[in-house]
């Protein structure tokens, strides 16, 4: 029985000690090198002294149109051939896509040119992939300059003697970024889908071949970014992320996101936001659509036109943006022949095809299970006649994102033939019960017990049943009306401006005459107290004269 991992709480699963089990399934190590020929020489070093057993590992090097072209050096695994990339195309995606062509190990194992594993590099992912088969397991990095590297005799003994740590200066540079969420979420264990994913680094990386393979997998149209849209991709497959800290490996030299992060990443921008719905931060533009939407939104083609037209155009007026709508039904039933257009049983069908057919948001297909280019990682499903809300979409992924559910049902209405609902899926977690369940397990209950289920009511979630007219019937409004309701807002408005002004004038007013009030108080007193001043004044110099004639009369007659 498959191992039934719960969100990507890798924790159910119990990893044998390092050099204690027997290992049983093979593995091909991909390396995609462009040049690196000195670099490339250690990691076949490397390679050639893992604990892993040597007849069950294979090594292909993917020449990546080198201007020298590389060579194999004497030190490299026994099992271990050098191809040069196809024509058609280049860079790293294509390199290893190249390499996973190539490969016959149940695992693929993908290194970089520039990294030196520790002896157990290989064996600490491999362990995991005997556990489960859809887990994605990841090495442990630390960084060192790119100056007086060891020979690859030298890199051997150090493996062989158990010395690797020592080989070589450890650089304070880590992917700090990835540490963090990895240590604030219990070693990845209880990171939301959503999340776990954005730690997918392609430098030292194992997947399981057959679920590489079934998503088709590298995106070959890429030249960077390709790590960040394949973890996108595997998440959606329903793979579970485990960082090994002790598949340990030194990376020679800083990589292109430590030494130029702005440059890369205004580059890769573009490219993430069209594949990634995820990073939402990306995908601001208001209207713009991309190559994978964030919603994919069934409607099935049943019932009336006006039902299936008042559900997709709901759709369509989500405040999220990027919401495909596949409208599923019978399109091969109907016949360009003459036919009375009237009295057409299949009238209803043509009408909705007329409606959406050069709408690019909305699909026709005959079977909503027909692949569309990009894997959206939520999945909608309403019946025809209901409606949601502008914010209703929103909302439910909101709920979805908020408690890492796998799956919500909306009851809409309860009718003799049962419960009418609507229902939201995590595409991460159809794919995970698709992976793990056996063929008499009922779905809902998997993905129950893999990320959670609820039932939620519809009129909370805003679905109403259409208009009984639809669509409504309004007369279009002329150009003189819009332009002169637009003259009447600006007129209303300045109307508006103008009696807040007649208001602030009044209060000057006010202000005004209270201040001239005051000016004649202030005026008054201030002559009263000249007066007082000039009355006191002129007393004061009557007793000065009185005391001046005393005293001349007390020298001029002292004795009389």
């Amino acid at each position: 029985m498959i191992p039934r991992i719960p969100h990507n709480d890798f924790g159910v699963l119990t990893p044998p000690a390092l050099g204690a089990w027997e290992p049983a399934l093979t593995v091909t190590v991909v390396i995609p090198a462009h040049g690196r020929q000195e670099t490339l020489d250690l990691t076949l070093a490397a390679l050639s002294a893992q604990s892993y057993p040597e007849h069950l590992l294979d090594v292909i090097v993917v020449d990546d149109g080198s201007a020298t072209p590389l060579h194999l050096p004497g030190l490299a695994p026994a099992r271990t051939k050098l191809i040069s990339s196809p024509p058609g195309g280049w860079g790293r995606a294509w390199a290893v896509q190249a390499g996973l062509d190539a490969a016959t190990g149940e695992v693929v194992f993908v290194l970089d040119a520039d990294m030196v594993p520790h002896r157990q590099h290989v064996e600490a992912q491999l362990r995991w992939h005997h556990l489960a088969p859809y887990v994605v397991a990841l090495g442990w990095i630390d960084f060192t300059p790119a100056a007086g590297l060891p020979t690859p005799e030298q890199v051997r003994r150090a493996l062989e003697s158990g010395t690797e740590e020592a080989l070589f200066p450890l650089s304070p540079h880590r992917h700090d970024w990835a540490e963090k969420i990895i240590h604030d979420h219990d070693g990845l264990r209880t990171a939301q889908n959503s999340l776990a994913t954005r730690i997918h680094v392609g430098a030292t990386v194992s997947y399981p071949a057959k679920l590489l393979r079934s998503i088709g997998g590298m995106d070959t149209s890429l030249v960077l970014a390709e790590d960040t849209e394949l973890g996108y991709r595997l998440t959606q497959a329903g793979a579970v992320f485990v960082p090994d800290p002790h598949s340990r490996a030194w990376h020679i030299g800083l990589p292109t996101a430590m030494r130029d992060f702005a440059v890369l990443k205004r580059y890769n921008d573009p490219y993430v936001a069209d594949r990634v719905p995820y990073r939402r931060y990306l995908r601001t533009d208001p209207g713009r659509q991309w190559l994978v939407p964030y919603v994919d939104a069934v409607v099935p083609a049943e019932g009336s036109y006006e039902d299936v037209r008042a559900t997709v155009d709901g759709l369509l007026a989500s405040s999220i943006p990027d919401i495909r709508v596949t409208v599923a039904g019978p399109r091969e039933s109907l016949p360009a022949g003459r036919r009375s257009p009237l009295a057409d049983p299949d009238l209803d069908l043509r009408l909705i095809h007329a409606s959406f057919d050069h709408d690019p948001r909305v699909h026709l297909l005959t079977d909503a299970s027909t692949p569309l280019p990009g894997t959206a990682p939520f999945r909608l499903s309403v019946p025809p006649g209901w409606v949601p809300s502008g914010e209703t979409v929103q909302r439910l992924v909101a709920h979805l994102e908020e408690r890492d559910l796998g799956t919500l049902r909306v009851a809409l209405e309860e009718t003799a033939g049962g419960v009418v609902e609507a229902r939201m899926d995590r595409t991460a977690a159809v794919s995970r019960a698709a992976l793990v369940g056996a063929s008499d397990d009922d779905l809902d209950d998997l993905i129950d017990a893999l990320f959670g289920l609820e039932w939620v009511d519809g009129e909370t979630w805003e679905f109403k049943r259409r208009p009984a007219v639809y669509p409504p019937r309004k007369r279009p409004i002329s150009e003189l009306a819009k332009l002169t309701a637009a003259h009447e807002k600006e007129i209303a408005l300045y109307r508006k401006r103008v009696a807040v002004l007649r208001a602030e004038i009044a209060q000057l007013k006010r202000e005004a005459g209270k201040n001239g009030r005051d000016a004649a108080r202030w005026r008054e007193k201030a002559e009263a107290w000249r007066r007082e001043a000039v009355r006191l004044t002129r007393a004061q110099n009557r007793t000065v004269l009185k005391r001046a004639v005393r005293r001349v009369r007390d020298i001029a007659f002292p004795d009389s």
